[in-house]
């Protein structure tokens, strides 16, 4: 009688070692993930998704613009990032400061998050839970995933509802007039940077006196 196994392909011993220690790093990346020393909030815990138009800031840009926020928001501020999860995070890292913050976000593995994390679709820019009150944020800061006036137009919707006044756009130099038109921002010197870069020159947008200038 013939083996069963007969004619399943075995794989080399080369191989077969090669696959056991991928699967070893990614086991070892997953628990360095869960561990303690990791951090949840650094930039690149969650990496990035093209096929959703993700583009992290670079470490310096998003604690510049942390900075900002939190300044812009005040003492006991609220802060919400619309499409700007890199920016959340750099807040998350400052512990122990005296503002609340939470993230509107379409890709649903930032739900780790917690009740911070709020998806978003900018396609329905106003479905949004009951609990987030209108004008209750003291600054949005946000970051259309796409460099298009629809995308613009609807995410602005989002955050002429949740402002109490104050916004943070990101996008690119080219949405400048759209930009002063749906939002009444205008372009700051401030130049920010992804961590990979980008084809698209990226501007900050603000319509209040800012750190940015």
């Amino acid at each position: 009688k013939m083996d069963d196994d007969d004619d399943i392909p075995q794989l080399s011993s080369h191989t077969l070692a090669a696959l056991q220690e991928f699967y070893l790093e990614q086991q070892q990346r997953e628990g360095m993930k869960t561990s303690q020393g990791f951090n949840q909030y650094s930039i690149g815990s969650i990496e990035e998704d093209w096929q959703l138009s993700q583009f992290w800031y670079s470490d310096e840009t998003a604690s510049c613009l942390a900075k900002e926020a939190v300044l812009a928001a005040g003492k006991g501020g609220r802060i919400a990032c619309i499409s700007a999860p890199s920016v959340y995070q750099k807040l998350k890292e400052q512990d122990g400061e005296d503002f609340s913050v939470c993230v509107l976000e379409y890709d649903r593995r930032f739900s780790v998050y917690g009740e911070e994390f709020i998806f978003y679709d900018y396609n329905h820019p106003l479905d949004l839970p009951e609990n987030l009150l209108p004008h209750s944020f003291d600054i949005v800061v946000a970051d259309p995933p796409y460099l298009s006036e629809e995308c613009l137009q609807k995410t602005a919707e989002t955050i002429k509802y949740l402002t109490k006044g104050k916004i943070l756009l990101c996008t690119g130099a080219v949405m400048e007039e759209q930009a002063a038109k749906h939002l009444g921002v205008k372009m700051c010197k401030f130049i920010p940077k992804h961590s990979r870069n980008l084809a698209n020159e990226f501007r900050c947008y603000v319509n209040y006196a800012s750190g940015l200038d």
